[in-house]
């Protein structure tokens, strides 16, 4: 995991197996299927490093052989929030790796000026969570911002969230950290820049489009 000297809070998670998944979701002949299973995979990977300083505690237990104090995740463990729509294929991941975690939903689509248009909004009880937040595409950054506003304006600390996304651009990386400073990003990479219909470049494309076979 490296970080860009721009941005003090973006993470780009670069293990070698993430970033060869991610080049298969990037190709255009990739079928709805393996790209749909390539997204829970690469979730699942990095949600390994997004969940490394989870604190623990013990408790006691028998194994065959003698008892113990034993290492479980303390508190009220994690929430997944997936960005509807395309966040979902995200949490299938996230929930793979932690099926005892929480899942709320934010319903956000982008407006004529690119700006987001909330629909929806449901979340676990906050207190004592680690809230993390997922959509696969960081572009313009607005949802995002709009997103973790919408947590805080329900009593999430700022410390106890996490931004998780496949592909960013600078431009909505800047936005967000504007925004949120306090906010880790994680992301498996960081592209170019945003083109002129603010679309990621190179990009892998409308992520919700490819993981559920529409058209934009």
């Amino acid at each position: 995991m490296r970080q860009d000297p721009r941005f003090p809070n973006l993470f780009i998670i670069d293990h070698p197996l993430i970033q060869h998944k991610l080049s298969h979701m990037r190709d255009r002949a990739t079928s709805t299927r393996t790209f749909r299973e390539l997204l829970r995979e690469i979730t699942l990977l990095m949600g390994y490093e997004i969940t490394r300083d989870l604190p623990l505690t013990t408790r006691a237990i028998d194994t065959p052989l003698e008892p113990m104090d034993a290492p479980v995740i303390a508190g009220k463990k994690v929430a997944i929030v997936p960005v509807l729509r395309a966040g979902l294929g995200m949490a299938d991941g996230l929930l793979e790796l932690i099926p005892s975690a929480r899942e709320g939903h934010i319903g956000l689509y982008r407006g004529e000026d690119n700006r987001p248009v909330e629909y929806y909004v449901r979340l676990p009880e906050p207190e004592g969570r680690l809230f993390i937040v997922c959509d696969p595409m960081l572009a313009t950054g607005y949802s995002a911002v709009h997103a973790v506003r919408m947590l805080i304006d329900r009593g999430v600390a700022p410390e106890s969230i996490r931004y998780l996304a496949l592909v960013a651009a600078p431009e909505g990386v800047q936005v967000f950290h504007d925004a949120h400073p306090q906010v880790p990003v994680y992301v498996a990479a960081l592209d170019r820049q945003l083109n002129e219909k603010a679309y990621i470049v190179p990009g892998l494309g409308d992520a919700g489009d490819r993981i559920f076979g529409t058209k934009h």
